[in-house]
């Protein structure tokens, strides 16, 4: 009879849907007008009975069986069945679906039919290294881990390549995971997000689509500058975007830059997602690179117990890799294993040696011309005004800029850049630095212009 049921149901509801949602299910037979199912989650279950419990009857009488609803049990809680009756589905169900299906919830990780990325097992906040640049974002990451009231919706981290952006958003995915596994959670790259909306338009299963992402407790989405552009990705993810806020579900979005900056992005989800919490996550300093460092040594330590790093090396490679913490952690990766090869001790010779390459890169330093050209493109003033004698107001504060900049990223002396700057005095140049640092406590704007032109210049 479900043989026959089955092949009326893949005609009613079509090959994509009957594959993706009823080829999960277990027909266990039809008692009391009631026929039975198992599902592999709660999820699929719920689905089923909200979107086809109709349909499947249907193909039931058709094909000769006689039901007047479906009860659907995770197949896992089978065991339990003769304990007592399943309770009632929660949540999406409509009052006449629930009277026509029992889905049994239960708190067993809700996320795990879910399309998602999957998730680095290193990538956890016990792992992650708090520093000044990082430690905002920490904190922010660890209130949403925590699944109280949603206080700030979305929260958007942004920073450049290798700052921490998607360590972060996996070890929320795992707190929740391991603290609140009822919860459905989603993590997933704007890309991958892209390709479902376009295999849904292509398969013609959008209703899925729609309902399945706006099903679940925390949406996270990483490198959202990459919808961009496209409008009718825009346009599916704006949608989803408002319907979980409206029904105080979390979301977690990260990009290369402010929502503000993200070119191509239209202007009213640009302004959705600057409505929440909107955190930077600043290049990495001296203190906070050393103390990855030491952290990847500890850990290193355990795999090759025979080694030894003499002192000064990390701090040799904390103050000469400056890039991003993926070069970071890999140059010591590449010492580990290079030392273990050739059977030497970590010295400041072998690292030399060995990293000869990443060195060489990591000398290739930004110039104050490159410097000067960069804010006179970001605050659009002419190059020869900003190194020009001009004193007005909106040509004095980019030159200070320029000035800050070129102190905190060149090797050069303050008469050296003084001298770049139309053969200002190096007294001049130490007071706009001084403007500069007293302005970054209170002016957010100016914070933002900032780190936006170091990652130009350090990309």
């Amino acid at each position: 009879m479900w043989e026959q049921a089955s092949a009326e149901l893949r005609n009613t509801i079509g090959e994509t849907h009957y594959q993706t949602w009823i080829t999960r299910l277990e027909f266990v037979g039809v008692e009391k007008s009631v026929a039975r199912f198992h599902a592999p989650t709660t999820f699929v279950g719920d689905w089923v009975s909200r979107n086809y419990a109709d349909k499947i009857l249907n193909s039931i009488s058709a094909a000769g069986g006689q039901a007047s609803r479906i009860e659907i049990r995770v197949a896992e809680m089978t065991a339990a069945h003769d304990a007592g009756p399943a309770a009632p589905a929660q949540g999406h169900a409509s009052a006449a679906a629930a009277d026509r299906a029992v889905v049994p919830a239960r708190a067993a990780g809700g996320d795990g039919d879910l399309p998602g990325a999957t998730l680095d097992n290193r990538f956890r906040f016990e792992n992650f290294v708090v520093g000044k640049p990082n430690a905002l974002a920490h904190a922010a990451a660890r209130r949403v881990a925590e699944a109280g009231p949603v206080t700030f919706n979305p929260l958007f981290l942004y920073g450049g390549v290798g700052l921490g952006k998607t360590h972060l958003m996996h070890a929320i995915a795992w707190q929740l995971r391991a603290a609140h596994p009822e919860l459905r959670v989603l993590y997933l790259s704007a890309e991958q997000f892209m390709y479902r909306f376009v295999s849904a338009l292509r398969d013609k299963a959008i209703m899925d689509f729609k309902g399945l992402f706006r099903s679940v407790d925390v949406l996270m989405v990483d490198d959202v500058q990459f919808i961009a552009g496209k409008g009718g990705t825009q346009e599916e993810f704006f949608h989803t975007f408002n319907a979980l806020v409206d029904q105080n579900r979390q979301i977690v979005i990260s990009a290369d830059r402010a929502p503000g900056e993200i070119k191509d992005l239209e202007d009213r989800i640009k302004s959705r997602l600057q409505c929440g919490l909107v955190v930077d996550l600043h290049p990495t300093d001296y203190e906070l690179r050393l103390g990855i460092l030491q952290q990847k040594a500890e850990q290193y330590a355990d795999t090759y117990g025979t080694l030894t790093i003499q002192p000064g090396v990390l701090e040799f490679l904390a103050h000469r890799i400056t890039t991003n913490v993926r070069v970071l952690e890999g140059a010591l990766t590449r010492l580990f294993a290079f030392a273990s090869l050739v059977g030497r001790e970590i010295d400041l010779d072998l690292v030399q040696e060995c990293l000869a390459d990443i060195l060489r890169t990591s000398e290739q330093r930004v110039t104050v011309e490159e410097i000067q050209r960069k804010v006179a493109e970001h605050y659009n003033v002419r190059l020869a005004d900003l190194i020009g004698p001009k004193r007005m107001r909106t040509i004095a504060r980019p030159r200070q800029v320029a000035m800050y900049l070129a102190k905190e990223l060149t090797p050069r002396s303050l008469p050296e850049i003084g001298r770049c700057f139309g053969g200002r005095d190096h007294t001049t140049i130490m007071h706009g630095v001084r403007k500069i640092t007293s302005l970054r406590e209170s002016d957010r704007q100016l914070n933002e212009d900032l780190d936006l032109l170091r990652r130009l210049l350090q990309s």
